[in-house]
């Protein structure tokens, strides 16, 4: 492997992408600590260094790579535009209009990314603006105050909360900008690889609050994660083979010399987990939408404060409910990507165009709903696999006595395990495929 890495610094169009990477990622990872100015430190720490914290801040604050406990202009991440792009591929079967575009190749690509982009800004005002309400108000975990003691539209506070309002969405954007840079220009898919910095940048806290609880604890944990590590790598790299036959063709070659083609046989490898951890980031950019809206009514008095309350309480990682929603999300998250990204790839169709056949499968129709079938009954386990990956924590908690609403009982969460593990092994593929198109040896054998 190390020998593998040498070779890959030794090609200078792979490590300049190698390099630029690296540097955006450590870009992004000095944005995220920059602070926005009106906030109460003192009351800051004392929230996110106790150990009996706010549940919902702990899961922004995790998937945000820590920048919600500086409360810097990264604190909201690339979730808003996650959020988009889910809205955009719900609509998009829908919406006849999108629907075409989607068709219309890589210049219906780029205009259907133009509307996410579009949909990206009142979203990350949205939830920054969810976010500071939230922050507004006294949210225990020792603190005696709250962060933002200047918060509203009227006013004194007006200025101030514009400024975070506009620092907030600035901060989605340029988070954004930086994922797409590294897609078109670094190696690995870029939104990935930001979310995969901030998770593993927010690991040795959670080294640290385990250390609180006492080596024994920490220790513990560390087999949990060791095992579900293997177990990801394990059904992520899980396939079923199907067999592909290809007819023998004549075809004239110059000198109208007859010569006979083909005749190969070969196989489709379906795997597993085709939706990988798209599903999980899905589901959770979802989840914490309805409790990020409930934020801005909470402190009513009407039917309306009692509605929201409802929902905020709801959608609250301490409560059964948010769990078992996340479970079915996964799960349904996981047949509407896989049946997505299967139609995109038009198999059934190339086969047929390629001269290809499944033994015993009559080319067409037959091959679509045979492949269909597969491809259900395997994407039942990798969904179910999911759905247990999401609900980890609040297993690991019930059974090791941290609660329902135990979150900082692994040292990376399964969800962050499963991103980490995903943009571990996508990379080194695409390094992979660049070192075996000048015939290095790779990094997996």
């Amino acid at each position: 492997m190390l020998e593998a890495v040498r070779n890959a610094f030794r090609l200078p169009d792979l490590r300049q992408k190698l390099l630029y990477t690296f540097l955006i990622l450590v870009a992004y990872r000095l944005a995220a600590h920059i602070p926005l100015p009106g906030v109460n430190r003192e009351v800051l720490d004392q929230i996110f260094r106790s150990t009996d914290q706010n549940i919902l801040l702990s899961l922004l604050n995790f998937f945000s790579g820590g920048a919600l406990a500086q409360f810097s202009v990264m604190a909201m991440g690339v979730y808003p535009y996650i959020t988009a792009t889910i809205i955009m591929q719900l609509l998009t079967p829908i919406v006849p209009q999108l629907e075409e575009l989607s068709r219309e190749g890589e210049q219906g690509r780029q205009q259907l990314n133009r509307y996410t982009h579009y949909m990206t800004v009142p979203l990350a005002i949205l939830q920054a603006f969810g976010q500071a309400t939230l922050l507004s108000r006294p949210l225990g975990g020792g603190a005696t105050g709250a962060v933002l003691e200047q918060w509203g539209f009227t006013g004194e506070a007006l200025l101030p909360s514009l400024t975070i309002l506009i620092s907030l969405t600035a901060g989605t954007m340029l988070a954004m900008w930086m994922g797409e840079l590294l897609t078109e220009q670094g190696i690995g898919n870029g939104v990935s690889l930001i979310i995969f910095a901030g998770i593993v940048a927010s690991a040795p806290n959670q080294v640290r609050l385990l250390t609180q609880q006492g080596i024994t604890q920490l220790m513990i944990f560390t087999v949990i994660t060791v095992l579900t590590v293997a177990l990801i790598v394990w059904v992520q790299e899980g396939q079923r083979r199907i067999p592909v036959q290809y007819g023998k063709r004549v075809r004239t070659m110059r000198g109208n010399r007859l010569m006979m083609v083909g005749g190969q046989s070969t196989y489709v490898p379906m795997r597993v987990n085709t939706a990988g951890m798209i599903p999980l980031i899905f589901a959770q950019s979802l989840l914490i939408l309805p409790n990020t809206m409930a934020s801005y009514f909470i402190l009513r008095t009407d039917w309306i404060g009692s509605v929201a309350n409802f929902f905020y309480t709801s959608f609250s990682p301490q409560n059964f409910l948010y769990w078992m929603i996340y479970f079915m999300l996964t799960v349904a998250f996981t047949y509407f990507y896989t049946d997505i990204m299967f139609r995109q790839q038009n198999l059934p169709d190339t086969l047929q165009k390629q001269g290809g056949f499944i033994p015993g499968i009559r080319p067409g129709p037959r091959t679509e709903q045979y492949l269909n079938s597969v491809l259900g009954r395997i994407t039942l386990v990798g969904a179910l696999f999911l759905g247990l990956v999401a609900v980890l924590p609040f297993l690991a908690g019930v059974v090791f006595g941290g609660g329902v609403g135990s979150f900082n009982t692994l040292i990376i969460s399964s969800t962050g395990l499963l991103i980490v593990v995903g943009v571990v092994l996508d990379t080194m593929k695409q390094i992979e495929a660049q070192l075996m198109m000048r015939n290095y040896e790779g990094f997996i054998r």
